[in-house]
């Protein structure tokens, strides 16, 4: 088993980290190294593991309870793996490799923070999870979130997604809807004598062509809504006019509609197809959104300790999880979530520095 050093400078943990294959579904090697250290290297910690979820919690009876959230997997590797520190011109020095950005940099920021602060003003949950970059029925966090529910008390979560370093708070909602047109097969040398299931998807695309998406401000931040095709399927073969076709689409929505209302928006974008039975319309997926929650007290101290510097988060992340909870929660993480999932992937090691003091600032107020 690797052995992770956590009060090495977190850029060093970092590297150690990535070093450490963790693709999803392959999270045991990682998951034992860090439940090892926390118990070995952390004072004042309760540490429990459940398959590839490790919880370690402090209950000194603080006022409040600040949750340190991290997933350990990675998507697959891309010959990024080990790591490697090199000087960039532009980005100054920067590591690279698969997971520098999305997440390790977060989890290293979080177990070297674990293993040297000095008397935090609050008590501490951290977890590490499984299964957070496939398909959302294996994320370990919602399998925390069903049978291992104490795991997620809290006052306020800060979830280690890479944001530059700069606070991003709540995430849009997400849904996916497909339209599908029904028509008459024929050869298409006879083709009036079929009726063609592509051509009545025409008005569906001219409406998403058209279609203008709303901004929101919460909280002073600013969420962009959009609503764009992002599967077409239809076709028999080049001779035969299709009696099938369907367009996919996907309506990243602010937090403050729910799915509810997500979906009532979307079906009355496509009405007048859905209503003339051109198509028929269905939701395929579904994922609310988390409203920012800075104005909680706890929440705004994270601010605060972060400079004031905030911003919305685009796309979907876990944080909606524990703002269904009732949880204000914010992501904050090094590096770019632009380089996330590439073959090169990397991150400037002054942003796991500067996140490593946001957040030692914060838990030590």
């Amino acid at each position: 088993m690797p052995a992770l050093d956590l009060h090495s400078d977190p850029i060093e943990l970092t590297a150690a980290l990535v070093d450490i294959a963790s693709e999803s579904h392959d999270e045991s090697l990682i998951a034992d190294a860090v439940e090892a250290a926390l118990r070995e290297q952390t004072t004042g910690f309760e540490v429990v593991r459940h398959g590839n979820r490790v919880l370690a919690r402090t209950n000194f009876g603080k006022s409040r309870r600040v949750m340190l959230a991290g997933h350990l997997d990675t998507v697959p590797i891309a010959d990024n793996v080990p790591s490697r520190r090199e000087r960039d011109s532009a980005e100054g020095d920067v590591l690279h490799g698969c997971g520098t950005v999305d997440m390790k940099s977060g989890d290293a920021v979080f177990l070297h923070l674990a293993a040297t602060l000095d008397d935090p003003g609050c008590d501490l949950t951290l977890i590490f999870y499984d299964c957070e970059e496939i398909a959302a029925r294996y994320n370990g966090l919602g399998f925390i979130e069903r049978e291992l529910p104490e795991w997620l008390r809290a006052d306020v979560a800060i979830l280690g997604e890479p944001t530059a370093g700069q606070i991003e708070a709540g995430c849009q909602g997400t849904l996916r809807a497909r339209l599908t047109a029904s028509g008459v097969r024929s050869h298409s040398a006879r083709s009036w004598k079929g009726d063609n299931a592509i051509h009545k998807l025409g008005s569906v695309l001219q409406t998403l062509a058209d279609y203008s998406p709303r901004r929101v401000d919460i909280d002073g931040c600013e969420y962009r809504e959009g609503l764009s095709a992002v599967r077409i399927d239809g076709g028999v073969a080049g001779n035969v006019v299709p009696d099938a076709a369907s367009v996919d689409v996907n309506f990243r929505f602010a937090p403050d509609r729910s799915v509810e209302q997500a979906t009532e928006h979307v079906r009355e974008v496509f009405a007048a197809a859905i209503d003339s039975g051109a198509v028929t319309f269905e939701i395929t997926d579904a994922a609310g959104g988390a409203l920012p929650g800075l104005s909680d007290p706890a929440a705004a101290a994270l601010v605060a300790a972060a400079g004031g510097k905030f911003r919305a988060k685009f796309g979907w992340t876990d944080v909606s999880r524990f703002s269904a909870l009732g949880i204000p929660a914010v992501n904050l993480g090094p590096g770019d979530p632009n380089l996330a999932h590439k073959r090169d992937e990397r991150v400037p090691t002054a942003q796991i520095t500067e996140v490593t003091d946001i957040l030692r600032r914060y838990l030590l107020s």
